[in-house]
């Protein structure tokens, strides 16, 4: 599986910690992050990570910044994104199972490490269930 991975200055370490989760298991990823804690804007980060979701470079897609609304807002722009906003694991699964999510955005200064890598290890296996949820996930896109 292929994953593209975005971060303002706020997600480095973030981005670090779920990026060595994601390798152990055997997933491709891209980094479009910064590494540093200098201060960056994150829409930059995030158009590159919508850009592969929305082509089908890759599977699923990874942002984070400060409260993960403005990359959130960002991704959403492009045709085929659908970014979850997520700050628990419940919400992370429902946002896969409910809305068929492909990036999920994590609010770094409101969620810890631990809790981050935990929300994007449900993501990305959780299944999209589909049904009635396909109905309104069709409604979405303007």
């Amino acid at each position: 599986m292929k994953i593209a991975i975005g971060n303002d200055h706020a997600g480095p370490e973030y981005k670090k910690a779920i990026v060595e989760m994601l390798k152990a298991k055997g997933y491709e990823v891209t980094n479009y992050g910064t590494d540093t804690s200098d201060s960056v804007d994150y829409p930059d980060y995030g158009h590159a990570v919508a850009k592969d979701v929305s082509e089908g470079k890759v599977d699923f897609g990874i942002v984070i910044c400060g409260s993960g609304n403005g990359i959130a807002m960002t991704v959403n722009k492009y045709p085929q994104v659908r970014a979850g906003l997520c700050w628990t694991k419940e919400i992370a699964a429902l946002t896969r199972q409910h809305n068929n999510a492909n990036i999920i955005s994590i609010p770094a200064r409101f969620t810890s490490i631990h809790q981050a890598v935990e929300m994007v290890e449900t993501f990305l296996s959780t299944d999209f269930e589909g049904g009635r949820h396909q109905n309104r996930v069709d409604k979405i896109s303007c």
